[in-house]
């Protein structure tokens, strides 16, 4: 079973599904543990920074953009902690995953068009294609 469980969310609706079915795997086993990971993009972070009062308020942002991903695994009872790291989302999920030898990534689908994935491609795409763990992608 699924012992590290991570969790790449960003408060978005398809991040809090993912987060449902992240809770069911992990209640299966008592002793897993889901690790929520928030990439803040680096294209987003200048604007936060320039919008913000300081650090703090930046920090408190971005929790609260998880509290409905934490709640979902609270209502599980699953054991579960948060981590925010800057980066590019596609490579920095990855890079984190296989780094920490996680077990099993849950990620939501974002939803895009046809054309917009054949132009842009999507961070879970990014992540199935090069971690080298389990990968779940919620619709």
């Amino acid at each position: 079973m699924y012992q590290r469980i991570l969790l790449a969310a960003d408060g978005s609706k398809n991040s809090i599904r993912a987060a449902q079915e992240a809770a069911k795997i992990a209640s299966l086993a008592p002793d897993s543990c889901v690790e929520i990971l928030f990439v803040a993009d680096m294209d987003k972070v200048k604007n936060e920074v320039l919008h913000s009062q300081g650090h703090e308020e930046i920090e408190l942002k971005r929790q609260q953009k998880l509290i409905p991903i934490a709640e979902q695994l609270s209502a599980k009872n699953v054991n579960h902690k948060t981590k925010i790291i800057i980066g590019d989302p596609g490579p920095a999920i990855v890079e984190y995953a296989n780094n920490e030898k996680v077990d099993l990534v849950v990620i939501g689908s974002r939803g895009l068009n046809a054309f917009q994935e054949f132009v842009l491609g999507s961070v879970s795409h990014k992540v199935v294609k090069r971690v080298q763990c389990p990968v779940m992608v919620v619709k």
